[in-house]
């Protein structure tokens, strides 16, 4: 009785692991991916690049690898799809690292009463009214809120959505520490402009204003997008367990080579 029964409980435990692991990467409804990579934790610039997939299907690139700024002491592990229970450097608010992980793609925000012509994806046009929440002390930590500009609370810090300047003419929400918050965790991390090619952030990740409109008009919000960012040698780690796309499809791929690191090593240097 008991060699009878124990086949099919090792069975279920396996179904149950293996959905487990599937589960821990890109799910299998995000079909637009935003991927970025860094060639190891302390760096503060890196590549990015767009890829797209059929539900079910192989991701293919769909726009060629761009520069983008992380931040200032480089990257540490996030929260959000994928990430949270890695061992290692974690990110922390004000620690001046971007959040590495899977993340879902939240709100884009903008100076603009629309979005740039081809965008269809869901909006909020920002005042001096808007803010996003960055003391770990307050309820509204890592959210978006509306105050009175004229009569600002003064129980927290936050960060005002419409800068003084150009770097936030768009935002992109990447939802690090966001289901629920945890206070501490790290807040407002964003895709946005880059203020100058070596001026890294706090912890987004910055890019040139073109690079950052194309991944604005490329979103769909019925296509689920994620963005992933990881150092190299986690990549080649992860990208198969975490249904990344393959070293093979990252850049031009100008150079055959062999192996998934060198690969890497052309996509970081293209």
């Amino acid at each position: 009785m008991f060699m009878s029964i124990l086949p099919g409980a090792l069975a279920g435990a396996l179904i149950f692991l293996m959905s487990n692991v599937r589960a821990d990467g890109v799910p299998t409804d995000c079909t637009q991916l935003i991927l970025g990579i860094a060639p190891d934790w302390n760096s503060t610039r890196g590549k990015l690049q767009l890829f797209e997939r059929p539900r079910g299907g192989n991701w293919s690139a769909f726009a060629a690898p761009v520069p983008v700024l992380f931040g200032k002491n480089g990257v540490a592990w996030g929260t959000g799809l994928a990430g949270q229970n890695e061992r290692g450097l974690r990110k922390k608010e004000r620690d001046g690292r971007a959040p590495a992980g899977i993340f879902k793609i939240g709100e884009v925000f903008g100076y603009e009463s629309n979005l740039p012509p081809g965008g269809d994806y869901p909006y909020r046009q920002v005042t001096e009214a808007d803010v996003w929440s960055d003391d770990p002390r307050s309820p509204n930590y890592n959210r978006h809120i509306v105050i009175d500009p004229k009569n600002a609370p003064d129980n927290y810090t936050h960060e005002k959505m419409r800068s003084g300047d150009f770097a936030y003419h768009w935002l992109v929400e990447i939802r690090h520490n966001s289901d629920p918050p945890i206070p501490g965790d790290g807040s407002a991390i964003f895709f946005h402009i880059r203020r100058g090619v070596n001026r890294p952030t706090t912890g987004c990740t910055t890019m040139a204003e073109p690079d950052l409109v194309r991944i604005i008009t490329w979103l769909r919000a019925s296509r689920y997008p994620c963005y992933a960012l990881l150092p190299a040698a986690e990549y080649e780690k992860k990208w198969q367990a975490w249904n990344l796309p393959s070293p093979n499809e990252l850049a031009s791929q100008r150079q055959p080579f062999v192996d998934s690191g060198r690969r890497l090593a052309s996509f970081l240097l293209d």
